[in-house]
């Protein structure tokens, strides 16, 4: 087995551990988390590209999770390419 077939095999592991963790997400849901914890991506057009998928489409998924409180964080979002920039919250660390 070859070391991308290797991260992609690990990629959706983890995509399908955060799904179990929280039935709400979606596949790209989890994808978006994943790829941000992972530091694979952290904006919609990278992520939509290294996943080959449409931007429209993680787009609408990116800001469904930013409307639940504490998912994920809209850092930036540049109007003329309509690319946004997102981040995991802060970790309590207590």
């Amino acid at each position: 087995m070859s070391e991308a077939t290797s991260e992609v095999d690990r990629f959706l592991a983890l995509v399908a551990a955060a799904q179990g963790r929280d039935i709400r997400l979606t596949s790209i849901q989890a994808g978006l988390l994943v790829a941000a914890e992972l530091g694979i991506a952290h904006d919609s057009r990278a992520f939509a590209r290294l996943l080959g998928i449409a931007h429209s489409l993680v787009l609408r998924e990116l800001n469904v999770l930013a409307e639940r409180e504490g998912v994920l964080q809209i850092v930036k979002r540049d109007t003329r390419t309509m690319r946004v920039h997102y981040a995991l919250p802060p970790r309590d660390e207590t």
